[in-house]
């Protein structure tokens, strides 16, 4: 049995090797779906994928992690002590439940240290039918030259001016207008893509081969970067379907209720493009609830003032200094990671929990 701390790790690479040696231990079969880039250190860059139970459980639970890459040095610590953990997996074994774990969603992102994908598209706003108008972000066209000027660090005049933006619209506006998505601007933050990416595609190549047989279905997606530090709250993620969030406060609400980006009780804003889209799509047959599982680290402000720097450091590739490049890319991890034993184990605990949570829902209704 892994520690807890032990299951972590501090680079993408280790965390891929720690991944693959716990499906061994398991006795499972890992498949790499192998991306087309190269890592930051050069190393081999892949979807990985295990699958712990029957092919054709009638129960399936996926739980995946670096859906926005550098957050999966958090949902690659909890799959790494899943599959070391007997009792977990008895519990879903005796249930009938398979588990399917979808390691590095964005295996680019997160081994370069950065929330999106090499496409600079981030994955969770990706998922849309592309021959169709997209949105218009109007509030972020507004704000792009702000976030993202021409110098770096940002001058008085520049913070002066979102500072404005802030105290007339709200910190809450600002949140969505960064946040919710945007299509106009592919330099841009949180730019959802103007074609599926990798990510999207091989997601739903792994939908079609391993979760066609399931009748009951759901998805726990591991994030971090919103709400307080080493809190996990529990988004609903689905569609805004009124039986769909009866299920998942009856499955996961028992302590807090669980949150949603449609009535405004979630820490996100309400979204577009999102990843859930897939198990509609790809898997009509089945039953879906599902969370996203969000855990806290840093004040909203500065994590995104660490992703406008990251966004603008590549944006303006070239413009930094060797010392700016290692300052900008030192304030990405302590965003949505904290190293600290103490917030590892709130991690653990609470995904534990809604793992377990899971299964009971699935197999009691």
């Amino acid at each position: 049995m892994i520690g807890v701390v032990e299951a972590f790790s501090p680079s993408y690479a280790i965390a891929r090797q720690k991944f693959l040696e716990a499906c061994m231990a398991a006795g499972l079969r890992a498949q790499a779906f192998a991306h087309p880039l190269k890592g930051r250190d050069g190393e081999a860059l892949a979807m990985d994928v295990a699958l712990d139970g029957p092919a054709d459980a009638k129960h399936l639970l996926m739980v995946s992690s670096a859906c926005h890459g550098v957050e999966g040095h958090c949902g690659s610590g909890v799959q790494v002590f899943a599959l070391h953990d007997q009792e977990w997996r008895s519990k879903a074994r005796e249930a009938g439940v398979a588990v399917l774990y979808v390691h590095a969603l964005n295996p680019h992102g997160f081994s370069h240290r950065r929330r999106v994908t090499h496409e600079n598209v981030d994955l969770n706003r990706n998922f849309f039918d592309f021959s169709k108008p997209l949105p218009v972000n109007a509030d972020y066209a507004q704000l792009h030259e702000l976030l993202l000027p021409p110098t770096w660090p940002p001058t008085a005049q520049n913070q002066n001016a979102i500072d404005g933006w802030i105290e007339t619209h709200g910190i809450k506006a600002y949140q969505t207008a960064v946040t919710a998505g945007q299509y106009q601007f592919s330099d841009g933050m949180f730019f959802g893509g103007n074609a599926p990416t990798w990510s999207n595609q091989t997601l739903r190549r792994i939908l079609r081969e391993h979760a066609q047989a399931a009748r009951g279905m759901a998805w726990i997606d591991l994030h971090t970067g919103l709400g307080p530090n080493g809190h996990g709250e529990r988004i609903f993620a689905c569609k805004d379907d009124k039986a769909a969030y009866a299920r998942a406060n009856a499955w996961w609400g028992a302590e807090h209720a669980v949150t949603s980006i449609y009535d405004g009780s979630s820490t996100s804003a309400l979204l577009n493009g999102l990843m859930w889209n897939s198990i509609y799509e790809e898997c009509p047959q089945a039953e879906f609830t599902a969370i996203a599982l969000e855990y806290g680290t840093l004040p909203i402000l500065e994590v995104t003032g660490a992703l406008r720097a990251d966004h603008w450091m590549h944006k303006y590739s070239g413009k930094a200094s060797a010392e700016l490049t290692a300052s900008i890319r030192e304030q990405m991890l302590p965003a949505f990671y904290t190293d600290t034993d103490s917030w590892k184990g709130q991690i653990i605990s609470q995904a534990r929990q809604a793992m377990f949570q899971a299964v009971d829902g699935l197999t009691q209704g």
